[in-house]
């Protein structure tokens, strides 16, 4: 029965975080098929992955504040709601129009992973709130892996369509969930009618809360730069499969469960700066190693690898720290920061993909690879350093 005032269960919070990169990446091996079903080109359907991103980042960005108005428990069953039926619609387009339409709406799934984000700050101390993302963070880390190999399967025995059939299941399986675990989180003086809710835009002006989200979009880029070069290396420097590319690409996500899970071990006794900077500098270390290694000539796939696997490692301790931390700055708009920080990790992610598609070729691509991802992960680092000063000087200020 619905308690209206009670946390959620951790596995609840672990199973709305994890969807939603399975939202993304589970259906993409049927992308050719919707194509040819739907008798439409690969380019339009794309616009499935392409125009998904877009979507959630503006869903991010009105749904956070949102919660912080009227709540967490609404505002993610909303979400939730539209995910399940908008999944049924995909699943049932008989035109492309009718599947992008219902695509773009399933972006409201995006919910579960900030929304579960400000519940965790809602209901734990900032540092108790940095070990718990740690955790749900490495356990969420399984779906990008297991997402496409399962759409694999049941398309292959059950058609494109069965996988969104699947995500409508899910959808209404995860609503019914929340509406039985998810008791409201948002605490009662931000609820009192009579108490005025801080304007989102205040938030913007915290350069606290800048540092945070600009270590935490970096972090991420890196990963986002190595996932679109990756391919192209693999191919022209190293000559390997597919297959192998796989387990190599998959090597930076055991990374960063592996620091998901430092952070949720060390978590609660550090600053959330200092959880941030160690993992930054480990990223860097890790690529400056590859790059030095590159310039012995050494060319080998394993090392190379084993370069950007210090990326995965360092986001998995360090973003634990920077959403904790973003959504720190002002408490009561926790919803605010965890959409925002979404948003921008998101576009951040775009634009850094661009230049990385338009920087590495099939001659340079090793070393401008690990290049771009140390600038990216350098950038973090600053950020990372500056949100520590600025915390300092905050806490000097109000002991003074």
């Amino acid at each position: 029965m619905y308690r209206p005032k009670t946390p959620p269960h951790l596995i609840t919070l672990i199973l709305l975080t994890g969807f939603s990169p399975m939202s993304l990446n589970m259906f993409l091996p049927s992308l050719a098929n919707i194509a040819v079903d739907l008798e439409t080109g690969y380019g339009t359907v794309s616009w499935a992955v392409s125009g998904y991103l877009a979507i959630t980042a503006i869903i991010q960005l009105v749904i956070g504040p949102l919660s912080d108005r009227i709540g967490r428990r609404p505002v993610l069953l909303g979400a939730l709601l539209v995910f399940a039926f908008a999944s049924v619609g995909c699943a049932l387009a008989q035109s492309v129009e009718v599947f992008l339409f219902s695509r773009m709406l399933q972006g409201g799934i995006i919910g579960g992973y900030a929304l579960s984000l400000a519940i965790v700050r809602d209901t734990r101390s900032e540092r108790e709130a940095v070990s718990l993302i740690g955790y749900i963070g490495m356990t969420m880390a399984i779906a990008p892996m297991v997402g496409p190999m399962l759409g694999g399967v049941l398309d292959t025995f059950l058609g494109w369509r069965s996988i969104f059939m699947f995500y409508a299941g899910c959808g209404f399986g995860l609503l019914i969930l929340c509406w039985l675990d998810l008791g409201e989180t948002k605490r009662d003086q931000d609820s009192d009618p009579g108490t005025p809710v801080p304007d989102t835009t205040s938030l913007l002006r915290e350069p606290q809360f800048w540092a945070y989200a600009l270590c935490g979009t970096f972090s991420v880029g890196a990963f986002y730069i190595f996932l679109t070069g990756a391919p192209l290396v693999a191919q022209s420097v190293f000559e390997i499969s597919t297959a192998e590319l796989g387990f190599y690409i998959g090597t930076i996500t055991v990374g960063f469960m592996l620091g998901g899970f430092i952070a949720g071990r060390f978590g609660k006794g550090f600053e959330p700066t200092t959880m941030m900077i160690a993992g930054r500098i480990i990223a860097c270390i890790g690529l400056v190693g590859g790059l030095l290694v590159l310039a012995l000539g050494i060319t080998s796939p394993e090392t190379f690898f084993a370069s950007t696997i210090f990326v995965g490692l360092g986001n998995g301790i360090t973003m634990p720290g920077s959403n904790a931390g973003a959504m720190s700055v002002r408490p009561e708009l926790a919803g605010s920061a965890a959409g925002l920080s979404g948003a921008l990790i998101v576009a951040g992610g775009a634009i850094l993909t661009a230049a990385t598609g338009a920087a590495v070729t099939e001659t340079n691509g090793a070393q401008t690879l690990l290049t771009l991802m140390l600038a990216a992960s350098g950038l973090g680092l600053g950020f990372a350093i500056w949100a520590s000063w600025l915390r300092q000087t905050a806490t000097q200020r109000a002991t003074d």
